[in-house]
């Protein structure tokens, strides 16, 4: 079965996440995993730019009401209307998390995927328990990877 691998992230984030991010999304599509996302901008933009540019599908579960809302490399745009409540859906949906700078929003996906036992590696984000830390891309990707 195909892994499905979230990235979440700061939708405002320094051009070093962003960069963390592309190169994330384009590993887990040459992993041949699918990427889901919030849909939306910053490291969620930068993601899908990754993957889509290697080859891969992406996913944005929206917090809108519009599919018009998601950033240009959403393949599959999923509008939910929940607002922030979407990221459940997100984590639920996922194999695992990595996630990349971000703020309450991202602690909150990083909580509920800890909650449910899935794992979740940090590049620049929380430092906190039950987030892995990574140094690099590679290493990000190597860990949500392993068995």
């Amino acid at each position: 079965m195909t892994k499905i691998i979230a990235v979440v992230g700061g939708k405002a984030a320094d051009t070093r996440s962003l960069d963390l991010a592309y190169e994330v999304g384009k590993l887990i599509a040459k992993r041949g995993a699918i990427l889901v996302t919030g849909g939306l901008t910053g490291v969620m933009e930068a993601a899908c730019r990754g993957a889509k540019e290697a080859g891969g599908l992406t996913v944005g579960i929206l917090p809108g009401d519009s599919h018009e809302s998601a950033n240009p490399y959403v393949d599959i745009p999923i509008v939910t209307g929940m607002g922030e409540a979407r990221n459940i859906v997100i984590v639920k949906t996922a194999d695992a998390l990595i996630a990349i700078d971000g703020k309450y929003g991202t602690l909150s996906e990083i909580a509920i995927a800890v909650s449910l036992g899935k794992p979740v590696v940090g590049l620049n984000t929380w430092d906190i328990p039950g987030v892995i830390k990574a140094a690099t891309p590679d290493e990000a990707i190597n860990l949500v990877f392993e068995p």
